[in-house]
């Protein structure tokens, strides 16, 4: 496939029954609350916060068994490949990876999702979900889902509500009333109430009809339609022209960008379940967090007898009630109480551990300030494996490349850099100009600014490479594609 050929009008959709209950998982985010770890290319769905797993596998892995349809999933669709490596590492198949051009917040996005289902002839039910929440019970959560279902079948537009541990100022709260007739552990949606002050949180844990938002949902897609028809019809009539101008991009349903970005911007609380007479909750408790700071993982995490949480290269005296990780260098701290230090290979941070929301500032001023460490790692993924930069000066960058097994770049050329590869681990399959051969372990290959190639790994195992560029620019945007197996510009990164 070369660039954009190969894309056909995508007429299939995800298929379900009355019976089945089908996750969407929405994974957008902007990956600005865990910086430096999250980052906007890299957001913190895709980090292992929590346990081995990344977030999104394990929100994708808590919905597979009979009640549960294979997911669908909408995303950026910058992390389209992501989505799909992290989901088949975890033997996950989704039923569709729908990609969003732009953010328009969940309420199109799980129009789209419902949508698409009903083109399919599916009235299921759908379970809404973010893709980076904690969820530490999946038995309580699923036991929910059981519950919210009956309600649901019968129209209501169900919403989980959590039993809160504490006055919480950082979370929606749901005001729960009475409970539907005949579905036990559902109750209406008396209101729906904004972050309080910590006095009036206070005054909501006292009152005990005050639940947390959790932003998960149940409902029938057709319920979901009907309600946003009423409500915002602006987001359904943008929703069904973008989904009939979508296509087919390898395994992915892209939505086209200008069709999209004419839906209004909105979230389903603000757009539907603040204005319908269906709403419901249903009251669960079951270790839910949605780790929307540092401070959250300090709250989550095993904690030592003096209260500090440790992850990674890192080295305490006398400290308290800190919160310290490291992904790659020592990180030591001495006579510190009530702190967040996590330090990756190009960024540090320290704050206070109640102020570890000012972190968005930080990230706000990188971005104005058009540097880096905002956006990307120093180690970058692509769809064919990624590359990490060891070092870099005047006129010469070296990298670590790692192409996984059976994948291959596109086939390039730069006009102003050299590149001299040297084989790691594996073999490569180099194609220079018009010749293809092959380069062992502990053997090189030079390829010439101007010269047409490509680098494939023909094998079983991952090829690990070094490669040292050297000439007058050495951006990612200096490329030239002829083909690409993975639908991406001829022209760009």
């Amino acid at each position: 496939m070369t660039g954009n050929h190969g894309k056909t009008a995508s007429t299939a959709a995800p298929t379900g029954t009355a019976a089945t209950i089908t996750p969407v998982i929405l994974s957008g985010g902007m990956g600005s609350r865990l910086w430096p770890l999250s980052r906007s290319l890299y957001p913190k769905q895709f980090l292992p916060l929590a346990s081995e797993l990344t977030m999104i596998q394990e929100t994708a892995l808590r919905v597979v068994g009979d009640r549960f349809a294979p997911p669908l999933v909408v995303c950026n669709e910058e992390h389209r490949f992501l989505v799909a490596e992290q989901l088949r590492a975890a033997a996950v198949r989704p039923a569709e990876i729908i990609l969003e051009p732009v953010g328009r917040n969940t309420a199109p996005a799980v129009c789209v999702a419902a949508l698409r289902l009903l083109a399919a002839g599916a009235d299921g039910l759908m379970l809404v979900m973010p893709s980076d929440h904690v969820i530490a019970s999946s038995e309580r959560f699923l036991q929910a889902v059981d519950t919210a279902a009956e309600a649901a079948a019968d129209g209501a537009l169900v919403t989980f509500g959590i039993t809160p541990s504490a006055p919480e100022t950082g979370y929606g709260y749901i005001r729960a009333g009475s409970g539907p007739d005949g579905c036990d552990g559902v109750r209406k949606v008396e209101q729906f109430v904004e972050k309080p002050d910590l006095a009036t949180a206070e005054t909501y844990l006292r009152d005990g009809s005050y639940l947390w938002n959790s932003g998960i949902f149940l409902f029938s897609a057709k319920a979901y339609v009907a309600e946003l028809e009423r409500t915002s019809p602006r987001i359904v009539e943008a929703c069904r022209r973008a989904l009939a101008g979508a296509e087919r991009d390898l395994t992915f349903c892209r939505l086209p960008s200008a069709a999209f970005a004419a839906s209004p911007s909105d979230s389903i609380d603000c757009a539907v379940m603040e204005k319908t007479d269906r709403a419901a909750v249903v009251p669960v408790d079951m270790g839910w967090n949605d780790v929307g700071a540092w401070s959250a993982l300090w709250d989550i995490g095993e904690k030592d007898s003096d209260g500090n949480v440790a992850q990674g290269n890192v080295l305490l005296h006398d400290a308290q009630d800190t919160y310290v990780r490291s992904e790659h260098p020592l990180i030591a701290v001495a006579g510190l109480r009530n702190v967040v230090v996590v330090a990756t290979d190009d960024a540090v941070l320290v704050a206070d551990r109640s102020r570890v929301q000012d972190v968005k500032h930080i990230v706000e001023r990188l971005r104005t300030g058009e540097r880096s460490e905002h956006s990307h790692h120093t180690t970058v993924y692509r769809p064919w494996g990624s590359y990490r930069s060891v070092d870099r000066g005047h006129r010469f960058q070296v990298k670590r490349i790692i192409v996984n097994p059976g994948e291959k770049l596109s086939l390039q050329m730069h006009h102003h850099r050299a590149e001299h590869w040297v084989v790691v681990e594996g073999v490569a399959l180099v194609t220079c100009g018009k010749e293809s051969f092959l380069v062992h372990e502990n053997q090189s290959t030079f390829i010439a600014a101007g010269q047409t190639h490509r680098l494939e790994n023909p094998g079983k195992v991952p090829l690990h490479l070094i490669e040292v560029q050297s000439g007058g620019y050495l951006g990612e945007d200096d490329i030239i594609r002829f083909e690409d197996g993975y639908g991406r510009s001829l022209q760009s990164s």
